[in-house]
């Protein structure tokens, strides 16, 4: 437990920074999914369209230090990959 008022302050603080990365990686994690789904799916307009929300969701976590941006890029590459697999792109 802590001692002093600055610790007990931090403590309440870091709580709430936990809750709302919490909810963040969840949102990712789902958006992650959903895109899996949309590449299987086979089309190439409703991808395309996953694909920027997803990207949007990896950048707005990066941005407030939810997650790191080599993470980003490393998942961001990984779909990007997938997408071409797929032969969903032109």
């Amino acid at each position: 437990m802590p001692n002093t008022k600055s610790a007990k302050k931090r403590m309440r603080s870091s709580e709430r920074a936990r809750i709302q990365n919490k909810d963040v990686r969840s949102e990712v994690r789902y958006a992650g999914r959903k895109m899996a789904e949309t590449i299987t799916a086979g089309d190439a307009a409703v991808t395309k369209r996953e694909m920027n929300k997803y990207f949007s969701i990896l950048d707005k976590a990066a941005k407030h230090g939810v997650i790191t941006k080599n993470a980003v890029s490393r998942r961001k590459s990984s779909v990007a990959k997938k997408i071409a697999q797929s032969k969903l792109t032109g």
